[in-house]
């Protein structure tokens, strides 16, 4: 009973510990993104700049700066978090939820879904916010539909709902593929090629403030609902023993999960490898508690893909797309975390 009570106490001080580092380098790297860039910057610029905001501030800077800071790195580095954040802690979920060490976010057709609705939209010469728009509500589409599926097929069975979700993935990169046909190569295909690629680049503050309320519902819910995910964690027979509702847990973690991927997508395109290497190297710090690997996946998810988009914004009179370089550095790193997933998952 000691020895247990001493293996709990040097993982609750391992796990505040590790918040504490993650946030202390998040919060360093959130600063220093203000710096990174086309235009030059010094920080004690920058901090002038939000105190002209709240406060009396003599304006010795170029007015353009203003708008740089606030109205364009702001918002991208708050959505590098946020989105980073959401992917790792979703991918967290579904990992938890279905034990399975490969599956990612877009398990369920969300990422083939959005992509078909942004490129739908962009054929049609709509607007940004039309694009988004129209990513979202696909995204959702793909995930309902691959619901559908289940439940006229395999009822309650993951397997089945992991397979409906292939199957509608397979039919919205199909549809995919025939709106890339029909659309015009000189302006619409490349713009439709880069937004699957991911980026960054065309965030602003609206879409900070739409995805904020989104983000905070779905890790409400992920937290409510957190002791009962790690009985499931258990085994269904184990959970429903101690008067778990499966299926309504079941049901919260793939809503909440859906819902930040799909919000997530419609804003920056297809980010792959974030949801699928972060919540692993999470479960090495936290451990297998769920609320744990929570907070740790969106520290570290934030954190990485944050680094990854400095680095992007870094490369001069180039943007390379965002999801190129997630795969670039998350496929090594994958590969290096299989020998320790297979002892940790079997």
């Amino acid at each position: 009973m000691i020895e247990a009570r001493a293996l709990i106490s040097t993982s609750a001080r391992r796990f505040r510990l590790t918040v504490v580092i993650l946030g202390v380098l998040l919060a360093v790297a959130f600063i220093t993104s203000f710096l990174i860039g086309r235009y030059e910057i010094s920080i004690s610029t920058v901090i002038d700049i939000f105190l002209s905001k709240i406060a009396q501030v003599e304006e010795y800077w170029d007015g353009k700066l203003d708008v740089v800071v606030l109205g364009v790195r702001l918002p991208r580095i708050i959505l590098a978090i946020l989105v980073g954040g959401a992917l790792s802690v979703s991918g967290a979920s579904y990992q938890t939820l279905f034990k399975n060490p490969l599956v990612s976010p877009d398990i369920l057709g969300v990422s083939a879904g959005a992509g078909f609705g942004a490129a739908l939209a962009m054929i049609n010469d709509a607007n940004w916010v039309v694009v988004q728009g129209s990513a979202f509500v696909f995204g959702l589409i793909a995930v309902l539909v691959a619901y559908g599926i289940a439940n006229l097929f395999g009822g309650r069975s993951i397997t089945v709902l992991i397979l409906g979700g292939i199957v509608v993935s397979s039919l919205f990169q199909a549809m995919l593929s025939i709106v890339k046909t029909l659309a015009d190569t000189e302006n619409q295909l490349p713009s439709i090629t880069f937004w699957l690629m991911g980026s960054l680049g065309r965030g602003v503050n609206r879409d900070v403030l739409f995805m904020l309320p989104t983000l905070a519902v779905s890790l409400l819910l992920l937290f409510l609902f957190r002791h009962h995910v790690n009985a499931l964690a258990a085994g269904e027979d184990e959970a429903r023993t101690m008067g778990v509702n499966v299926t309504l847990v079941k049901g919260v973690i793939v809503a909440a999960s859906t819902l930040m991927t799909v919000s997530a997508v419609s804003i920056c395109g297809i980010v792959g490898w974030v949801g699928l290497v972060i919540p692993h190297l999470a479960r090495m710090f936290a451990g297998a508690s769920y609320s744990r690997i929570m907070v740790v996946s969106f520290l570290l998810g934030g954190l990485f893909l944050l680094c990854v988009d400095d680095i992007v914004r870094g490369v001069p009179k180039v943007e390379v797309p965002l999801g190129v370089l997630t795969a670039i550095i998350g496929t090594p790193v994958f590969a290096a975390l299989l020998p320790r997933l297979r002892r940790g998952w079997t």
